[in-house]
């Protein structure tokens, strides 16, 4: 994929700098990928085709077909608007954790209250033991922090 980016820098007639500065990566970036010591991430090919929407992707990524496409531009296709989940919904990251459900029907009462209180319990211990050890940041340059 390194030599296709060079030809497409080449039919741009654009420099890697430039390159670099109109997709919004760090310039090291575009050195490493040419030079065959990292490969482009999802960040990085989903700006290229923002940037330049004549790109044929394809071509890019596998080398098959022509460079550029004759297809509409981004700008030209229609987009659709993507929505957040719910927060209703319950699956967020800090949401309380659900009880199972319970299903005990031959029990007596008491033997059930037992058990809801048992589930409370050992939901609550769990919930008191987990703590976060480590904290990563990903930055869009490609570098990253550890926070511990």
């Amino acid at each position: 994929m390194n030599k296709r980016l060079q030809q497409f820098l080449a039919a741009e007639n654009i420099s890697q700098s430039q390159f670099a500065d109109t997709i919004g990566v760090a310039r090291a970036s575009i050195s490493h990928i040419l030079a065959g010591r990292n490969k482009p991430g999802f960040d990085f090919i989903e700006s290229m085709a923002r940037h330049y929407p004549e790109l044929n992707l394809e071509w890019l990524i596998t080398g098959r077909g022509r460079m550029y496409t004759s297809q509409k531009t981004a700008s030209e296709a229609p987009v659709e608007a993507i929505t957040p989940p719910s927060p209703l919904a319950g699956n967020g990251l800090f949401d309380e954790p659900k009880k199972p459900a319970e299903t005990v029907t031959d029990t007596p009462l008491s033997m059930q209250n037992t058990l809801s209180k048992d589930l409370d319990n050992i939901t609550q211990s769990n919930i008191n033991q987990r703590t976060i050890s480590k904290i990563i940041v990903f930055y869009s340059d490609g570098s990253y922090s550890e926070i511990e």
